[in-house]
């Protein structure tokens, strides 16, 4: 059957028997594939191919994308059916993941067509997370480049089991096999060091329709199958985890005294009603007595199924908790080893902690080492303390908690996570679990139960200060004799940067040891504010043991260095013989030769010039 004749049957179908319609598509086999390669390699094209020849773009789709294409010779862009940003068809390139979706008498397909640029790696990643398949695209004429080898590597990262590499625009090479061989046998050479279960080469042209729906006369040196047939017939089942259950628990679900369900999508593996279970962290065990979907008892299931799994007894657990078999256990880890890809702008800050979410569980986690990073480049693991944007590469986690974990190139699913910025909210990372050891039941509850492996700190770091407050926290030590004003001009100061719209206090004593005003003035310095204080600290080695102790980036001292002899006309009860007058002060401020609010911009101005005052960029 034709695929014109197949959309015209599916058509009269939905018009006599809708239900049987859905019955039809309901079961077939759902395949997940994802486009990449270098930028002008064809994906959008081939794609859209795809889509034009099995009869699944719509009528002023189609007529959109021929009254905007401009290709000589040819009526259509087929990368138009696509490419659906405005700034895409500006520049001619795909900047965010276009989805589409069709079918065929075989299979349902989700299509992800991703970007090509280096700096769009993190797009690139979104669409080929859930991936079966990934397709790659060579131009004939340039062979294997870098970008290339970069969107291999990645895809073999995400854990893609099959891999399709299209050798595109062999029109332009007049089908020339030699160059086909050269290319398939330069990339398959390096296609050996990844994790793809199999790779399979197609010389085709997405524009022109050489072997991408049908298998062309044009290449009659080429035996094998076309794109869409690969596609139509790549194992995918066989792909899937069936040997560890593992059902992460979604809510639990109570419609009335007699009914007690924990719903949720089953990770992998498979369950029948009878199974033993365990729920984790609690240990406990149960039998399954029934596995219901949509309020009927279904007897079995398996991976990917969303189901509800009711047990003989009455377990207490909820949502972030996970099912398994007591002879088939997951991993306990509260520090976890992993590959990280880094989404965000912000860098990576190793001072602050973030929330990890992990299949339904979500925990505070800090990120304690970066091993190393890849060089987009040569692809090579270089040494790396921190990650920015579209950044690759490997780090150790430590978690309040301990997380349920199988190595991602096991479970994709058990073995992902994803970091998320607390303060923003917006998702900074995926990470992919690199390393599992074997447990049994004890070890594995005994790790559950383990206090944090964090040492409690503070979870808002100086950089999340510095973003909020738009200032760095100091310490404004304000040194002189008693009677100097050095008091008066504390205050006037706080004054002052309020009014600037800065954070700042003063530390007064109230009778506290020098050591308490110590502690005081560095909690405010670290949480971000600047502190003011003009308490007594008459000797040299007092004031460097508040610098050593609050940092001497963050400590600035001002000598107020009022006469002596009209400080004492002011306090003649004071003794002055203790005062050490410091020797490289930061700024000198005599109050008896200026006026109070010149030595309060006097100040202002020498705090503008230091990166406490700097707003931040991002």
């Amino acid at each position: 059957m034709s695929k014109v004749n197949a959309a015209e049957n599916d058509s009269e179908l939905i018009r006599t028997d809708i239900r049987a319609y859905l019955d039809r598509y309901e079961n077939k086999e759902l395949l997940r594939f994802v486009a990449v390669g270098s930028v002008d390699d064809g994906k959008s094209t081939l794609i859209g191919r795809l889509l034009h020849d099995t009869g699944m773009v719509y009528e002023d789709h189609l007529l959109a994308a021929k009254a905007a294409s401009n290709i000589d010779g040819e009526e259509i862009d087929f990368s138009l059916l696509t490419d659906g940003l405005r700034a895409e068809r500006e520049q001619g390139i795909t900047i965010d993941v276009a989805y589409r979706y069709f079918s065929t008498d075989a299979r349902k397909f989700i299509i992800a067509d991703t970007p090509g640029h280096i700096q769009y790696t993190r797009n690139m990643v979104t669409g080929a997370s859930t991936a079966n398949v990934g397709v790659i695209l060579i131009d004939a004429r340039l062979g294997v480049l870098q970008q290339s080898r970069r969107h291999a590597t990645i895809a073999s990262l995400l854990g893609i089991p099959h891999l399709a590499v299209c050798v595109n625009k062999m029109d332009l090479t007049d089908y020339d096999q030699a160059g086909f061989d050269n290319i398939c046998n330069e990339f398959a050479t390096f296609a050996e060091d990844l994790n793809f279960k199999d790779v399979t080469f197609f010389p085709i042209s997405a524009l022109k329709g050489t072997n991408v729906v049908e298998n062309s006369k044009k290449t009659p040196w080429y035996t094998g199958k076309s794109v869409l047939k690969y596609l139509e017939t790549v194992p995918v089942t066989s792909d899937l985890n069936r040997e560890d259950f593992r059902f992460p628990i979604q809510s639990v679900l109570r419609p009335n005294l007699d009914y007690r369900g924990f719903m949720g999508q089953i990770a992998s593996g498979v369950l029948v009603e009878g199974d033993e279970v365990v729920s984790l962290p609690s240990g406990k065990r149960s039998i399954v007595k029934s596995i219901d979907v949509a309020g009927k008892s279904i007897g079995f299931a398996s991976s990917p199924q969303s189901v509800c799994i009711r047990l003989e007894d009455e377990i207490d657990s909820s949502r972030g908790d996970m099912l398994v078999k007591a002879d088939n256990l997951p991993t306990a880890n509260r520090t976890i080893h992993a590959h990280l890809v880094w989404m965000s702008e912000d860098k990576l800050d190793t001072q602050k902690t973030y929330l990890l979410k992990h299949t339904t569980n979500t925990v505070r986690t800090q990120v304690d080492e970066v091993s190393w990073k890849m060089d987009m480049d040569t692809l090579e693991h270089v040494d790396a303390t921190e990650f920015g944007l579209n950044d690759i590469g490997h780090a150790t986690l430590t978690c309040t908690s301990a997380l349920f974990t199988d190595p991602y190139t096991c479970n994709r699913t058990t073995g992902a996570f994803v970091l998320i910025d607390s303060l923003t909210n917006d998702t900074v990372a995926a990470g992919m679990v690199t390393d599992s050891a074997a447990q049994d039941l004890d070890a594995l509850l005994k790790e559950t139960r383990a206090g944090s492996a964090i040492r409690p700190k503070t979870q808002v770091s100086p950089r999340e200060r510095h973003d909020r407050l738009g200032q760095r926290g100091a310490t404004i030590w304000l040194t002189g004799t008693p009677g100097s004003g050095r008091w008066a001009l504390a205050y006037a100061l706080e004054r002052r940067l309020f009014d600037m719209g800065r954070t700042a206090t003063v530390v007064e004593p109230l009778g506290e040891s020098l050591d308490g005003v110590i502690s005081a003035c560095k909690a405010g310095t670290d949480a971000g504010l600047f502190v003011i204080c003009a308490s007594r600290a008459y000797k040299m080695a007092d004031r460097e043991r508040i610098r050593e102790r609050i940092g001497g980036e963050r400590f600035m001292e001002v000598h107020v260095n009022t006469d002596t002899a009209l400080a004492q006309e002011r306090r003649p009860d004071q003794d002055f013989s203790e005062f050490e007058p410091p020797t490289s002060p930061a700024l000198e401020t005599p109050l008896d030769q200026l006026r109070l609010t010149d030595a309060v911009k006097r100040i202002v101005k020498y705090l503008e010039t230091t990166s406490q005052f700097e707003r931040p960029t991002r």
